[in-house]
């Protein structure tokens, strides 16, 4: 049942700083028709998803969060402003290497590690194979997460040109996405109404059928099989030329890990060379699911006619994971410990993301807004005793107190 406009939104329990108490059930949840179909307040929502120009905000209302009266005197508008006046700072004051050249560097480096990851798995000793599988592991998750991620949100170049050359490249051709509907489904509709029921609340990662134990230790496993599955029946909403070049990009990237397999690493079988490309494409499956459900599921959420305003959304409704090296280098930190701060301000690259981590950390303590952080280990417990009702049942909406 889709949250309709004036729909009544009954007390909730409230979640601080990553725990989530007294949850009821919602009588229903959005209608997941919405993510295919255009975004309410359209031209808005680019601003909102990808500008973060002092005075930018979302909602409709002003939001004063219980236990904090001192902020009803200050609008969300002036906070966001403030805030974004802090980071602009930073960002004007970073040289091109910290905007850009660091995280361009780690996508350089993992080119550079694709001739060893396969020759390596020439080798019939099982050190040197497994080597490459790690190798070639890694390497493609960095391209598809990493740089798919930073393409989606042109944080790659200040050219608008190569912005889009660089989409096409790691989001069809190594992802196997089409770049209209990535952008759109996690641009637009999650960044801009992050877990906002209905649109951006992550309910595309969620499969009920599946047991807790199943979906979080097997069904990632079949993530490469699934992407390109959904890709292609995402086509039928773009144009004929996106569709036909979705395709080529998509042949080409399967055929070139497919050759490479066969005539560099020297597998003998075309089921052989598939199967590593199933185990490569999978090897880091796990965190990559792990992640997109932590951040967001859990905490917060809200009907799309009483959202708070950007600042309020994007705190409440995202967690920051603890830093690891393999998941910073192959994710990203805008993924995993600074994903607050790239919903606040998506357009940063990685490396700016982690920049401004202390100084959005210390404004919003400040303030006294949420900050939320949570280890990885107890955020897989906690999905793990209540994945029925995280992740079967409809989320739950959460009412602030003030809304006017």
């Amino acid at each position: 049942v889709p949250l309709e406009e004036g729909d009544p939104v009954r007390p909730r329990g409230r979640q601080v700083n990553g725990e989530v108490s007294g949850i009821p059930r919602l009588r229903g949840m959005g209608d997941p028709s919405l993510r295919g179909t255009t975004a309410p307040g359209g031209s808005r929502t680019d601003v909102m998803a990808e500008g973060w120009e002092p005075g930018t905000a979302l909602g409709d209302g002003n939001v004063t969060l219980g236990g904090a009266p001192q902020r009803a005197c200050q609008p969300e508008e002036a906070l966001m402003t403030e805030l974004s006046e802090l980071v602009q700072k930073v960002v004007k004051s970073s040289s091109w290497w910290e905007r850009h050249g660091t995280d361009i560097s780690i996508l350089a480096c993992s080119f550079l590690l694709l001739p060893a990851g396969f020759l390596c798995l020439r080798s019939a000793q099982a050190i040197p194979f497994l080597a490459g599988v790690l190798t070639l592991g890694v390497v493609h998750h960095t391209l598809t997460v990493k740089g798919s991620h930073l393409a989606s949100h042109n944080a790659l170049t200040e050219s608008k040109s190569w912005s889009k050359v660089w989409a096409v490249f790691f989001i069809e051709l190594c992802s196997a996405f089409t770049v209209e509907q990535a952008t759109y489904n996690h641009v637009k509709i999650h960044h801009g109404y992050t877990n906002v029921i209905g649109l951006g609340d992550s309910s595309t990662w969620k499969l009920p059928f599946l047991n807790r134990y199943v979906y979080m230790f097997i069904a990632p496993l079949a993530v490469p099989i699934l992407t390109p599955l959904v890709a292609l029946d995402l086509l039928r909403h773009v144009e004929w030329k996106a569709a036909l070049r979705t395709l080529c990009c998509m042949f080409l990237g399967f055929y070139c890990h497919y050759w490479l397999l066969l005539h560099v690493s020297g597998f003998q079988s075309p089921w052989s060379a598939l199967l590593c490309m199933l185990v490569t494409r999978s090897l880091l499956a796990h965190p990559y699911i792990h992640v997109n459900i932590f951040q967001h599921i859990g905490l917060p959420m809200f009907a799309a006619d009483r959202k708070p305003k950007r600042i309020h959304l994007m705190s409440l409704g995202v967690l920051n994971l603890p830093r690891n090296p393999l998941l910073d280098w192959s994710f990203g930190h805008s993924l995993i410990s600074c994903h607050v701060e790239h919903h606040l301000f998506p357009s940063l690259s990685d490396n700016m993301c982690l920049k401004i981590k202390p100084i959005v950390s210390q404004y919003l303590k400040q303030k006294k807004l949420p900050y939320n952080e949570d280890t990885y280990s107890s955020r897989l417990w906690l999905f793990l005793q209540r994945y029925e009702e995280l992740m079967v049942h409809a989320p739950p909406i959460t009412e602030l107190v003030g809304i006017q």
